[in-house]
């Protein structure tokens, strides 16, 4: 396999856990991204590229940022170094100060927790999937229809 055929084969990957992370079948992400369940099914596997459109909607769906997915489709380059996002919050005029601190706060928590837990985030394009994820899935079902029913849907 090439280097684009891996990027794709890990795109689809990614796609894939973070919809059972959400606990969304196929069928509902689809639905909710606004396109065909076969062809959600063929980038899940690797065998379709999706236009930076449709990644825009799959990462609405998922709810997750779409410049996680360009870069990881690559559309877009990594950002070089650790981004500021305390600098992030503390500028945005959407939230009070109170919202702020207390986002600020939680934030540091998380991180300090994984530092303690001994995560060393790596290098910029050398992370596994399990690392972002926080550890293997636990109990990830390997089937759509079980997912679709331990979520109730």
């Amino acid at each position: 396999m090439n280097e684009l055929e891996t990027r794709w084969s890990d795109l689809g990957e990614f796609i894939r856990e973070q919809r059972r992370v959400g606990h969304l079948s196929l069928r509902k992400l689809s639905e909710l991204a606004g396109i065909s369940n076969p062809y959600l099914s063929q980038i899940e596997r690797g065998l379709r590229k999706p236009s930076a459109e449709i990644l825009q909607q799959i990462a609405r769906a998922l709810e997750i940022s779409s410049e996680t997915l360009y870069i990881r489709a690559g559309i877009l380059e990594e950002r070089e170094g650790d981004t500021d996002l305390i600098t992030e919050i503390r500028r945005d005029l959407w939230l009070t100060e109170e919202q702020k601190k207390t986002l600020v706060q939680i934030y540091e928590s998380f991180r300090a927790e994984r530092r303690a837990a001994g995560f060393e985030p790596p290098l910029a394009g050398q992370g596994r999937l399990d690392d972002e994820l926080g550890g293997p899935l636990e109990g990830a079902a390997d089937d759509d229809a079980e997912s679709e029913a331990l979520a109730g849907r």
